[in-house]
């Protein structure tokens, strides 16, 4: 009795009754409904990767809007020729890409319980009676921001009478009184020292004159040349015009002129044409087209730099640097190659600047004093970084094998290797 009924029963009924059902009730139904519903709302998520909340660190200082902030996506390293992108937007069929400039921090920071007066008192100190106490002035020197030791200088000339640069000069000797003298003065009023030293006298020290007109900004270049004049009552760019020569004083008059485009973002379809044009300019001509590679270099925004030597690497077999140093030679190449590098990474470059400066026998003090004194509060953190992993030692184990006494003192202390 069993047997027999639920097989005809179940077999037909279920089969006709569930095969059709479903089949046409459930695939319209939920397919249309569900795909076009989660898609929106998961659209933001996607998008933004690298965006979010978070609190605040020593590497994600606090902004204005209080004790949170949006974090940028993760800037790439500048030698995949990435760039970081804050947004993407479509103009007459041209990409453009915004970056945003990764930060940079100073190893010297202002000194939170700052008091001029007692600064001044202790300067005062150690230089009275017989001998000095270098260690007294480090301490208060190598510790202060430019803008502290302002106003230590004017506080002291207020207490004594007496100039402290003047009083320092005739204290101090050597390598310890460059970096100390040179602490003392501003970043404008450093540079316009530095120039006026490279281009007076008997013959040009043309690397002075490329780590700093073809590595500063245009409101940099513009201070720099305003303090010139007032230091030296001279044009820097009659200076200049008249100690150099050729395509290599062209480069550093148009860097001179702080005209370069820093506002546009990178224009895709504009960077492959530049490319092209460098590329016309140089490998696929017999002889050097110097200017073309001229106005390219000294005029696009470094976004938009960054863009075309990716761009000319698609073209080329070679890459721009590589380029540049079959094309060009003497202070001419090294400028231009000075300026790529600087568009890549500025404190990859100084980390170099300052790895030739120590490297092998005998010390560039010139431009280990300069790059430590000029960029202790300006990117110090990231090139000690940058030292460490492309040289495979810490910056203060150079500083240490190749100086001593208060002059390897102060500069491990402007590196915070102390």
């Amino acid at each position: 009795y069993q047997a027999p009924g639920p097989a005809p029963y179940q077999a037909p009924g279920p089969a006709p009754y569930q095969a059709p059902g479903p089949a046409p009730y459930q695939a319209p139904g939920p397919a249309p409904y569900q795909a076009p519903g989660p898609a929106p709302y998961s659209t933001p998520v996607s998008q933004g990767p690298g965006y979010g909340v978070v609190p605040h660190t020593s590497a994600n200082p606090p902004s204005s809007t209080g004790g949170y902030s949006i974090s940028p996506p993760p800037v790439p390293s500048s030698h995949t020729h990435s760039a970081s992108v804050e947004g993407v937007t479509k103009k007459m069929g041209r990409a453009t890409v915004k970056e945003q400039a990764p930060p940079t921090d100073g190893t010297v920071k202002p000194y939170p319980r700052f008091n001029a007066e007692e600064d001044a008192r202790a300067l005062r100190t150690a230089m009275k009676g017989i001998g000095t106490d270098e260690k007294a002035i480090i301490t208060v020197l190598a510790y202060r921001s430019n803008k502290q030791r302002q106003d230590i200088k004017k506080k002291f000339k207020s207490l004594y009478g007496k100039d402290l640069h003047s009083e320092l000069k005739g204290e101090l000797s050597g390598h310890f009184e460059e970096v100390v003298l040179g602490l003392l003065m501003t970043p404008a009023e450093y540079d316009a020292y530095q120039l006026r030293e490279a281009l007076q006298g008997v013959g040009t020290t043309e690397s002075v004159l490329i780590d700093i007109l073809c590595t500063r900004s245009s409101k940099e270049m513009s201070e720099i040349k305003r303090q010139y004049k007032t230091d030296y009552g001279r044009s820097l760019e009659r200076d200049v015009t008249s100690d150099t020569s050729g395509h290599f004083k062209r480069l550093l008059v148009s860097m001179l002129t702080g005209n370069r485009d820093t506002e546009s973002p990178a224009d895709r379809m504009k960077a492959r044409s530049d490319a092209q044009a460098l590329y016309e300019a140089g490998e696929a001509r017999w002889g050097t087209d110097e200017s073309k590679f001229n106005v390219i270099l000294a005029s696009r925004s470094f976004p938009q730099l960054r863009a075309i030597f990716e761009a000319y690497s698609k073209i080329c077999k070679y890459d721009i640097e590589q380029s540049i140093s079959r094309e060009m030679s003497g202070d001419l190449k090294h400028g231009m190659l000075a300026i790529v590098k600087v568009v890549r990474d500025k404190s990859a470059y100084f980390a170099e600047r300052l790895y030739k400066s120590m490297k092998g026998l005998g010390t560039d003090d010139r431009t280990l004093v300069s790059v430590m004194v000029s960029r202790c509060e300006v990117d110090m953190v990231q090139i000690k970084r940058v030292f460490q992993n492309n040289y495979g030692k810490s910056l203060g184990s150079f500083i240490k094998g190749d100086t001593s006494g208060d002059y390897k003192r102060i500069l491990l202390a402007l590196a915070r290797e102390d």
